[in-house]
């Protein structure tokens, strides 16, 4: 449906206007069905498996040079969830991917990172949790904050997948499942 796409799209456009100071890309270490084990490298290195998506779509967003500048430049900075704790993130637009795969008091802690002229995107789907069964926050914190002024959300059905016309067809072939 395009989450990460529109979210990293409005994150640069920010940026690139002078509105934010960084973008901060966030997403939980959950593997889909597989455990790919210890991973070698630092710390970016480790994550950057789980951010392909994010850095697919900041290469369509700004294009991969661009993107790499403004890594080394800390104008877009990897923070995994579990190194988020403590932090306050001002002046930033922060995208948390795959949010469904955070447990509700991952996206507590997330959640009240937010400092000052900061905008934050959640995007994740409810029906791709790799966690144990009723282990995702996700569906709890849209329950929670959906009559919140301050707060907006989008919802995407299937008529709105951007992929091949065909996922569709399939999307709905597994929900008879």
């Amino acid at each position: 449906t395009g989450k990460t796409f529109l979210s990293v799209a409005t994150a640069c456009r920010f940026l690139q206007s002078g509105t934010i100071d960084k973008i901060i890309l966030t997403r939980p270490a959950v593997e889909a069905g597989e455990n790919l084990g210890f991973l070698p490298g630092d710390l970016n290195q480790k994550v950057d498996p789980y951010l392909r998506p994010v850095y697919d779509a900041l290469g369509e967003c700004i294009g991969a040079e661009k993107t790499q500048e403004y890594i080394s430049l800390t104008k877009i900075e990897i923070a995994p969830v579990a190194f988020m704790r403590g932090r306050t993130l001002s002046n930033a637009f922060i995208i948390l991917d795959e949010a469904q795969n955070c447990t509700l008091a991952q996206l507590k802690m997330i959640m009240t990172r937010l400092g000052r002229n900061s905008r934050m995107c959640i995007s994740g789907d409810s029906t791709q949790i790799d966690l144990d069964h009723g282990r995702s926050g996700l569906e709890k914190v849209v329950t929670l904050f959906k009559n919140t002024d301050q707060i907006g959300m989008v919802f995407f059905g299937k008529e709105d997948i951007t992929r091949h016309p065909l996922v569709e067809v399939i999307v709905r072939k597994f929900e008879e499942l």
